[in-house]
């Protein structure tokens, strides 16, 4: 009788995830777990967990060391298999990994999956292809299909401004020395099998010596697809597929020749007409038009006409940092103001930092807002904070300039600010979300508290904007009515 069990390549229990050592990061639906399995149970067959060098760069990818009782090295955005090479070069009987997403690969790391495979490095690279930035929320990446509606692409994907989606296994099977490169998918349970060969063989011929192997997979992200996961399968199926055809491109150590797709065979025209004909583009079908800022400012605010807008003059430029921990909702705080400001015809920066933990991390975001062009979106020395927890008011109270303004969540924060020559606002943010039923919504408490201390923009604007941008609409409500709640409290406890 057959018996599942965990691979020994992974954890035991998760430790490093704290209390909640059961559960994975990933969501429900998601690829990577699938994936992870099969190269732990790779791993394990193949008895190399003491030798296997795990490396992971920025993205959802960077989880496996959560999970792999193997060597680990986290790796700067792109950057894996330049990592890879300096430790396959001094450790020769390593089993050298590098597990990377669409974005991080054929976008940030583009030349530096080139060139490693150029080089023919004795490494497997394991692909992950779902046609989207997944961990920061959904942005357009190199692999997005034509048509393809995003975070960054609200219309579709156009292939006049965007460029085509980038098919790696092509572009890898252009190079002399690589020795396997085969594309295989999770849509399916057969798909799930010939994964699991492939990669197997990938970590085989890297036992053997052989050299460069390069494993891409096709992979759900059925939340940023705005889908269930079983519908995201056969979404799979039905869209990447198509233009990524699973194939066999090459296989040197079975095969003399190269094994070519029929994918590689395509003249240019032959694979724009697939591209465009795709049922993801079906909606959008032709060229899609640049957007105006009409249409810009239409989408961001919940259609607010042009004409009804003046640009606001400034006195100064708005140098924002917003900082707490992740599930503060810091990052998305930032966004709101940045698109206050687009909506007043202002010119805005939004420069999001944060660690790789989804909840608990540092985070801050800065954001500028001004009547000239911005040079450069860093904010070193704001002329307003708004610090959400202790550490970020440890982090950047020395930080703002003289004469400017800090606000404080005073729920959290239980020390004083210790300079004079700042302006200072004690908000109970925390307190005031949570007594109007929503905690999260503290970040929209301390923007309101903020544009209605300054009057830089109506607090209107931000009634305007969130319709357009909180995500869960049931919520849409209830934070429109934490900007009255908090008005009411500024108008009670500071207005003199």
């Amino acid at each position: 009788m057959m018996t599942h069990t965990k691979p020994d390549a992974f954890y035991d229990t998760f430790e490093r995830k704290g209390h909640n050592d059961k559960n994975t990061h990933y969501c429900p639906g998601c690829g990577h777990g699938t994936i992870h399995k099969l190269i732990a149970e790779a791993i394990d067959d193949l008895g190399i967990r003491d030798r296997v060098i795990f490396h992971s760069p920025v993205g959802c990818s960077v989880f496996a060391y959560y999970y792999f009782d193997t060597g680990n090295i986290q790796c700067s955005h792109g950057r894996a298999p330049a990592v890879a090479t300096g430790v396959r070069r001094v450790h020769n009987d390593a089993v050298v990994i590098s597990y990377q997403g669409d974005g991080d690969l054929a976008g940030i790391g583009t030349a530096e999956i080139i060139h490693a495979a150029n080089r023919g490095e004795n490494i497997t690279v394991f692909f992950v292809n779902n046609a989207i930035y997944g961990m920061t929320g959904g942005q357009m990446a190199p692999t997005t299909l034509q048509g393809q509606k995003t975070l960054t692409t609200p219309l579709g994907r156009d292939s006049v401004r965007d460029g085509l989606p980038i098919g790696m296994s092509e572009v890898i099977n252009a190079l002399k020395t690589p020795v396997y490169i085969e594309r295989v998918t999770l849509s399916s349970a057969k798909g799930v099998m010939k994964t699991k060969k492939a990669i197997r063989k990938g970590l085989e011929y890297q036992v053997d010596g052989r050299g460069f192997s390069f494993i891409e997979i096709l992979s759900p992200c059925p939340v940023n697809w705005k889908m269930d996961p079983v519908a995201s399968r056969k979404w799979l199926a039905e869209n990447l597929e198509p233009i990524f055809p699973v194939a066999c491109f090459r296989d040197s150590c079975t095969n003399s020749s190269a094994v070519i797709s029929a994918r590689a065979a395509l003249e240019v025209s032959e694979l724009t007409e697939a591209v465009e004909s795709s049922p993801a583009a079906s909606e959008n079908a032709g060229h899609l038009p640049f957007m105006g800022d009409d249409q810009l400012i239409s989408l961001l605010n919940g259609e607010i006409p042009l004409e009804r807008l003046e640009t606001i003059q400034l006195a100064e430029d708005q140098l924002v940092k917003i900082a707490g921990f992740g599930g503060q909702g810091v990052l998305s705080g930032g966004v709101l103001l940045a698109k206050c400001g687009i909506a007043e015809s202002l010119h805005t920066t939004w420069l999001p930092s944060y660690g790789p933990e989804m909840r608990g991390g540092r985070a801050y975001a800065s954001v500028i807002l001004s009547n000239d062009e911005i040079g450069s979106p860093v904010v070193d020395n704001p002329n307003v904070l708004i610090a959400m927890n202790t550490p970020s008011l440890e982090a950047f109270e020395n930080d703002v300039v003289p004469g400017g303004l800090i606000l404080v969540n005073s729920s959290i924060v239980s020390r004083k600010v210790s300079r004079e020559d700042v302006q200072v606002l004690y908000v109970p943010a925390s307190n005031i979300a949570k007594e109007g039923g929503l905690t999260a919504a503290a970040n929209v408490v301390m923007l309101a508290v903020y544009l209605h201390h300054t009057g830089k923009i109506p607090v209107e604007r931000l009634k305007d904007i969130i319709p357009a941008t909180v995500k869960r609409k049931e919520f849409v409500e209830e934070n429109l009515k934490m900007i009255d709640r908090t008005l009411n409290y500024y108008d009670t406890h500071f207005r003199s």
